[in-house]
């Protein structure tokens, strides 16, 4: 099957995903705006957004499109490796023009996924999913509010918080214009548009993302 035997349709599998995690992130982080503009409208998404059945469809498919981008992420670096073999030393020699989110998307995405863990026992654990076992604190589950002072408050979280959007924007600015290049968007014309497109996306979801660790480090959500 080419989706999976061939390069093209590895990085194709990766690009599809990759524009459906952006556009999550885009989602969630102008969802993440309302808890400083009204928290009641916020803990109202929250609840829709709790245990029904579109919420943990949802919920799947985007858990199965983040494991699928993973997995084939890790394949076509073990491939691009096995591939260099002897002359890896000479082709990082040759590419000192590449830039360096480039070169280190796996590690980027790395600390991506080592605080996505944090960041899901700290909201999904506690909220959705309490509502739909039970266990736990079930009076907060719908409470996003709550859970988002609470934690925002500690300025060691916020510092995390914020360390971790920088690598989350510098996976995201190659990300989003590498995939868009997979997907045909990669003559000349477009190419130069398409890396501009994709900055300017990433430093929106990014900032929006920022707005809330400084909001609350400025000392506005005592």
């Amino acid at each position: 099957m080419w989706l999976i035997d061939s390069s093209i349709g590895r990085k194709f599998i990766m690009s599809i995903t990759g524009v459906f995690m952006v556009l999550f992130l885009l989602f969630h982080s102008l969802m993440n705006i309302v808890v400083i503009i009204s928290p009641e409208g916020y803990n109202m998404i929250c609840e829709f957004l709790g245990a029904n059945w579109y919420a943990v469809a949802g919920t799947g498919v985007l858990a199965t499109g983040f494991v699928i981008h993973i997995l084939y992420a890790l394949l076509l670096t073990f491939q691009n490796m096995r591939a260099r073999g002897a002359v890896k030393y000479a082709l990082k020699k040759s590419q000192k023009e590449v830039d360096w989110a480039s070169r280190n998307m796996l590690v980027l995405g790395a600390i991506v996924l080592g605080f996505l863990v944090l960041h899901l026992y700290n909201f999904w654990y506690k909220m959705q999913f309490v509502e739909l076992t039970g266990l736990g604190d079930v009076n907060k589950a719908a409470d996003g509010a709550y859970w988002v002072a609470r934690l925002f408050s500690n300025w060691v979280y916020c510092v995390i918080y914020i360390i971790w959007l920088v690598a989350l924007w510098l996976h995201l600015t190659h990300g989003v214009w590498s995939a868009l290049q997979t997907l045909g968007l990669n003559n000349k014309t477009w190419l130069p548009r398409v890396k501009v497109i994709a900055n300017i996306v990433s430093t929106i979801v990014i900032l929006m993302f920022m707005s809330i660790p400084v909001y609350y480090l400025l000392g506005c959500g005592a």
